[in-house]
């Protein structure tokens, strides 16, 4: 079966499977008083992600095997379905309509470039920082 695993990708699937991705988990409402203060000399990225979504798997799956392990961010990760009033206060506090899959650039306290759904694999982060 080897040859047939080359030639239908599984073994490049696999080794782009295993890459870790340094997440920070968004599992607390102080943590966005936090990311704010942080923004103000390092960029801060949060990623809102949903668990019972396909599209937002299949982005997040795009999104992590696109990222560079040296951009300079902050990333942090947010799972809507466990914290859903972390979703609504950045909503609130950084005036950014709730979507899932999300990605926000947080620099000087505010969101300075957010997208979603495929939008989100599109996106040079690089460029955004």
């Amino acid at each position: 079966m080897g040859i047939f695993d080359s030639v239908f990708g599984k073994k490049e699937k696999q080794g782009r499977e295993n890459k870790q991705l340094p997440w920070i988990e968004l599992e607390e409402l102080a943590q966005l008083d936090v990311i704010s203060g942080k923004s103000k000399d390092k960029t801060q990225v949060i990623y809102k992600h949903s668990s019972t979504c396909g599209i937002s798997s299949m982005v997040l799956n795009m999104f992590t095997n696109s990222y560079d392990l040296d951009t300079d961010c902050d990333l942090y990760f947010l799972t809507i379905q466990h914290h859903r009033d972390i979703s609504n206060e950045i909503a609130q506090k950084f005036g950014v309509r709730h979507e899932s899959p999300q990605l926000l650039v947080v620099k000087n306290g505010e969101v300075t470039f957010h997208t979603s759904h495929g939008a989100i694999a599109d996106t040079d982060l690089k460029q955004k920082l």
